[in-house]
């Protein structure tokens, strides 16, 4: 199965996080599924590392570290596309957040599966894997 990592759940997977579900670790470690990071996650990790917050919500990768691990991993890039673009207008208003309808949309447009657990984006149905 084709899938496309939200940007918690690639970062969890690389950083082997204890926040990375049960599910999703299986869904990750399973030989069988062809593994994808949008680019608009990468931009997601650059405007977040940018505003160096700390705490929680603190984004510690750059960009740029975070596609060699990405790549190391053996994750394959998947360029935002105009049909990507477009595709976000189709999509009900569930989810607010640009990036996360973004990475819904690619998943419908690919098509493949988005691994989440984010649950406000299972609302979006057949295209999301909740975790």
């Amino acid at each position: 199965m084709r899938i496309l990592l939200d940007t918690h759940v690639a970062l969890w997977a690389i950083t082997d996080s204890r926040r990375l579900s049960p599910k999703s670790r299986e869904v990750v470690a399973d030989s069988a599924n062809d593994l994808f990071i949008s680019a608009a996650t990468l931009w997601e990790i650059a405007i977040k590392h940018a505003l160096k917050r700390r705490g929680r919500n603190a984004m510690t990768i750059s960009a740029q570290g975070a596609r060699k691990y990405f790549e190391q991993a053996g994750y394959a890039l998947l360029s935002v596309t105009p049909d990507h673009v477009c595709g976000v207008e189709a999509l009900p208003r569930i989810h607010v957040d640009p990036f996360d309808r973004i990475l819904v949309a690619q998943a419908a447009a690919e098509p493949m599966r988005l691994l989440t657990q984010d649950s406000k984006l299972a609302e979006y149905g057949a295209f999301v894997i909740p975790a």
